[in-house]
This record gives C-alpha cells, structure tokens and sequence, in this order.
C-alpha cells in the first residue's frame, strides 16, 4: 500500500519539518490550536461536542478579525498546527483565504470537513494549494448503517469513504478520526481494512468525553478503555499507520507498562509515538491534554483549553490569545499536574498522562478531579 507516494511539494516540507522535530515548551505555546471557524453544520451528530445549527452564527469572527487572530497565533513562534474546524469549516466562504493567509504565517494547517456535498475534488485540491497539509474526517464504524445512525444521516458513511479517496487522490494527507463509543466499541477492530483503503497516515481515535449533545451513558466503562488501549498498543506495533488514542492519555500508561514487560525491566522512556510524516504534522514528544500544548478557539473568539472542556478564559476580541494561554489561572492550573486531585493527584503516571481534563470537568464538575474513565481511578471507587 502506497501510503508515501506522496507530491514534490510534501516531500519537501518533509525536509523542512524533520529538521525542526518539536520540542516544544507547552507552558509557552500550544503544539495543536483547534479553530472552530463556524459552527454552522448540515449534520446533528448524537455525540457531538458542539450544539451545530444549519446556518452561520452572525457573531463569527469577521474575515479581518480572523486574520488578526491568525497573525497573533503566528507570534507563538512554534509554528504549532492549526486545525481549521467547525461545525464543517467547508460552510464559511473565506475558509481558503483563511488557509492561505495561515500557511504563508507559518502555521501547519490541516482541515476537518464534514462529509456533505462541499469537499469536491476542486475544493480539495484548492485546500491543498492554500496550503492544507492533511484532511481528517470521522469514519465511526465499519458497517454504513451503524456509522449513519450514529451521525444522524443516511449515506454519510458511504460520502465519508468517496471524500477520503478523493482527498488522497488531490495529493492531501489523509487521516480518519473515529470515536469510541458503546455502539462500535466490539466492532472497532473491523475498522482496520478500512484505515488501509483509504491510505491514512494516521487513525485518530477519540473516546467519548460528556460534553455538547455527547452523553455519560454512552461512554464506554474503564475497563473498556483499558481493553482498548492494551488494543491499539498491539496494533501500532506492525500498523502501516500512526495510531493516535484522544481525550485518552491514559494510553500513555498503558505503553509505558507494555514497553518495560517488554523490555524485561530494563529502562523504558516513552512520551509520544515518534512518527514522522511528510505532511510535516510531527508528533510532539510529550502528551498533549486540554490547555497542556492544546488550545482552542470557538466560533466566536472563546479562548478555551479545548472542545472538551468548554471553559472559557477569555475572547480573542478582547484578550491577548498569547497572554491568556501562557498566564490565566484556567490555563496554568491545567498544565500544573501538582494540583490534580485524586487518584490522578498521587498517580505515578500524572506527568505522562494527567487524566482526560474535560472528562472529568464533565462527570464529576472539576477539571482537577480524576478522570473516571481510567481502571485504576474506577478500581479505587
């Protein structure tokens, strides 16, 4: 499976990238900005972080403001990846002079559509040209019927697939994002073939946070996630893809504990996935979580740790997105592990992992509380 067979343009910024592979100062600058550009969306997905409407909310950020807001990202000075996200970004006219103006600011720009009628060929091979380095889209399951009652639109699955070839096909770099939930947990490993059709770099797969129309009932148990994780683990050994677990550090420990079984007790270092591509979107070398090397920014200028812990610390309008990540309270508390509570307070593990931020904002009402979706904070309740 050709999964490198990859444009001159790439291949160069491959170059460019592995010479600069990121070492980042999370207490500086975040490594992933997510940027809902609009929350406007033609799906109403059951789990969605976001209440999506159908048209544009007036109060989006004008075309001037977002380039404002771009040039301020710029001065992070990580070049840290910008997602352009939504609601389906596709839906605000100005999403590829947004992208353009981004690209040409040094940021690393990726794009997450949904699956409509909106990414034709033309359009991706557009995105592509203003400087887009990969497409993800949510492929939820394996079997159509489960993937279109779970986004709440019938055909959805079959469009996710037709996108994803024709992304490859216009030269993008293809990831697909699946989430975890109670309806596909025991038919995950079905996904797989899938995953190689459609040549993805990378298989992102979220586990369910209580947030937006998302629901505790539909989380899978703790023990579930460790089944999952001790999963995905055996899988990235030989995948032909990068396997990324989100809103899960709790994978981190997982590793960890499955590497120094292997090794025999010898010592084990591990703090990302090492892998490299040449869309130039490197894996950091330590965990990302929300406000921890994660910033994100709703349709309207939140300045917020994350989709999932949708907490707010200021407005772009009127805050120094810089300032406020580097120095608010919401964010300082978020990268100081020290102040968890908790099973995940006196966790050997808090420093590569520090629990699920949103998750347990979500279950428990504190952002500093334990992540119940871990085993060992389920196995002391």
């Amino acid at each position: 499976m050709a999964l490198h067979n990859l444009s001159e343009r790439a291949a160069a910024e491959r170059s460019f990238q592995n010479e600069r592979m990121v070492h980042a100062d999370f207490d500086r600058a975040p490594f992933t900005i997510a940027w809902e550009v609009t929350r406007a969306c033609a799906y109403a997905c059951i789990h969605c972080r976001a209440d999506a409407q159908h048209t544009r909310d007036p109060r989006e950020l004008s075309t001037a403001e977002a380039k404002a807001l771009i040039e301020r990202l710029a001065s992070f000075g990580n070049s840290p990846i910008l997602i352009f996200t939504g609601g389906d970004p596709m839906m605000r006219p100005d999403l590829f002079d947004l992208i353009a103006y981004a690209t040409a600011k040094g940021l690393r720009c990726s794009l997450t559509p949904t699956a409509t009628a909106l990414p034709t060929k033309e359009r991706l091979e557009q995105a592509r040209e203003a400087g887009i380095r990969r497409v993800a889209l949510s492929l939820d399951a394996p079997r159509p019927e489960v993937h279109d009652e779970f986004r709440q639109v019938p055909g959805s699955w079959q469009r996710t697939m037709d996108i994803l070839h024709r992304a490859h096909a216009a030269g993008l770099s293809v990831q697909v994002n699946t989430t975890v939930a109670k309806h596909n947990v025991e038919i995950l490993h079905e996904m797989v073939p899938f995953i190689q059709e459609v040549s993805a770099v990378q298989w992102s797969v979220f586990f369910l946070v209580p947030t937006g129309r998302a629901m505790a009932e539909q989380m899978i148990s703790a023990e579930q996630h460790e089944k999952v994780f001790n999963w995905l683990y055996d899988l990235s050994q030989n995948a032909p893809f990068d396997i990324k677990a989100t809103a899960a550090p709790m994978y981190r420990r997982v590793a960890i504990e499955r590497k120094k079984a292997e090794a025999a007790g010898k010592p084990v270092t591990f703090q990302g996935a090492g892998f490299q591509y040449a869309d130039g979107l490197n894996r950091p070398t330590k965990g990302v979580n929300d406000g921890n090397g994660f910033l994100f920014i709703s349709h309207i200028g939140e300045i917020q740790p994350s989709g999932f812990l949708p907490l707010t610390a200021g407005n772009v309008r009127s805050d120094d997105i810089v300032e406020t990540y580097r120095t608010s309270r919401l964010f300082t508390d978020l990268r100081d592990y020290s102040r968890l509570k908790g099973v995940c307070g006196g966790c050997q593990y808090r420093e590569v992992c520090g629990g699920q931020r949103g998750r347990a904002y979500g279950l428990t009402g504190d952002y500093m509380e334990s992540d119940p979706a871990c085993v060992l904070v389920s196995s002391h309740q």
